[in-house]
């Protein structure tokens, strides 16, 4: 009998978990990650390590970023890994491990230590890297390379803004040390750094067209309040003109014929 929970078994206990609704801009982000761990979980070769932890925890909490209300991107972020019986604490408590053991190291130094040669590294970056080059078997993956991107960029800011050729060669000495495949360690780190560029224009668009229906929803408030406030004192002036009318009709009918 095959126990192995399905995709869809996991969608079905995330959102049970979490019943309110994702906005639309983030929630294809949200199944992508969620069915991406899914997968990743059932596959034999799949083997967990910090570094994987760190692309997820990074990942989410980029792209997440901005998310409203603020505590429903937590409660996603739970959701998803009660659903796949996992523990969120211990991703987010291995990712800040790994990225603070290689805190205040320069760019050389981490790629040095990603290429395999890893003995001065702190822990848990040196045993995960020595784990990793030692396997005869690693299932790579998507979330493993944005867990390698984040290194590079805490070790320079500007990493994706270097030249390419530099990077890629950075990347390959990274992908033959760790056994990984060169060009889709490239291609699913470029394609993460296109994709929170377009993310961020995406939610600016996004803010943007916020304030501009709040815009029209206060002016046709003010609108609203203008024409009453016209209305008021058009009723007014009538009222006043009525009551005129009346004392002038009153005064007349008092004087002697």
């Amino acid at each position: 009998m095959n126990n192995v929970a399905t995709v869809s078994d996991t969608k079905r206990a995330f959102y049970a978990a979490h019943a309110r609704p994702i906005s639309p801009l983030y929630r294809r982000v949200v199944e992508e990650l969620m069915v991406e761990i899914h997968l990743l979980s059932v596959n034999t070769s799949f083997t967990y390590d910090p570094i994987y932890a760190l692309g997820i925890v990074t990942g989410y909490d980029r792209f997440m970023d901005g998310y409203t209300p603020q505590d429903d991107g937590a409660s996603i972020f739970q959701s998803i890994f009660s659903a796949l019986h996992a523990d969120p604490a211990q991703y987010r408590r291995d990712a800040e491990a790994v990225l603070k053991a290689s805190e205040g190291s320069d760019l050389e130094t981490v790629v040095g230590w990603l290429a395999g040669d890893a003995a001065t590294a702190s822990s848990p970056l040196k045993e995960t890297i020595e784990g990793i080059a030692q396997r005869s078997v690693f299932k790579y993956s998507r979330l493993f390379a944005i867990g390698i991107y984040t290194l590079l960029e805490q070790a320079d800011g500007e990493f994706a803004k270097r030249k390419e050729a530099d990077r890629n060669e950075m990347l390959t000495r990274i992908s033959t040390g760790l056994h990984l495949p060169e060009e889709k360690l490239q291609k699913d780190i470029d394609n993460y750094v296109r994709n929170l560029d377009n993310m961020a224009q995406a939610k600016a668009v996004m803010v943007e067209a916020i304030a501009a229906e709040r815009k029209k929803r206060e002016k046709r408030e003010q609108e609203k309040i203008e024409r009453a406030a016209a209305r008021a004192e058009k009723e007014a002036k009538a009222a006043e003109s009525a009551t005129t009318d009346e004392s002038t009709v009153d005064s007349s009918s008092a004087t002697p014929s």
